[in-house]
């Protein structure tokens, strides 16, 4: 018998200095069998880092292969933002580019994430339309106790740095950008 995803109901109040963007978002996040709950918290820490009236979540990891797990379509279905997670290979990179105006890679991981860097950063220098983060393995992994079936969120953001809390949590967490 196949496991089903857990749903998640989010009530997140973004607070964007640095873009000028102040909102409520209304989420239903799908958590597959396998994901994490850091993975998830980093999923909706990538939505709060890039929240714009049209961006949504895709099917997840459970989607096509072709289909990030976050993005931004226009009207006529063109993908502004393509967001990936994790440490994907070229090969996956280069397809998004090659869709999309603009791909973001956020990466978490401690320790893994800079070996994957290291053996990737000369090959992706090339997608101009690529931008790379990470995010410190201690700050992500504060996120897991965040995680409820219901949450009501606040994300400020500032001089690039984000404070995500809820009412018995704050967390501070710096990205660090590994390609601009």
């Amino acid at each position: 018998m196949a496991l089903k995803a857990t749903v998640f109901k989010v009530q997140l109040n973004i607070a964007d200095m640095d873009r000028g963007y102040y909102a409520d978002h209304s989420l239903t996040l799908a958590q597959h069998p396998s994901e994490t709950n850091v993975r998830m918290m980093v999923r909706l820490l990538a939505f709060a880092l890039n929240a714009t009236d049209s961006l949504a979540f895709t099917k997840g990891l459970s989607s096509e292969e072709d289909e990030p797990e976050l993005w931004d379509r226009s009207l006529s279905g063109e993908i502004n933002l393509w967001v990936e997670f994790g440490q994907p290979d070229e090969k996956w990179l280069r397809k998004s580019c090659g869709r999309s105006k603009q791909v973001r890679l956020y990466c978490y991981g401690g320790r893994s994430t800079a070996v994957w860097w290291q053996q990737q950063a000369a090959n992706l220098q090339r997608y101009q339309n690529l931008a790379v983060w990470e995010f410190a393995e201690a700050e992500v992994q504060q996120l897991a106790a965040m995680v409820q079936r219901s949450m009501e969120l606040q994300c400020t953001i500032t001089e690039g740095q984000v404070w995500l809390s809820d009412q018995q949590h704050n967390v501070h967490l710096q990205p660090i950008c590994l390609k601009a």
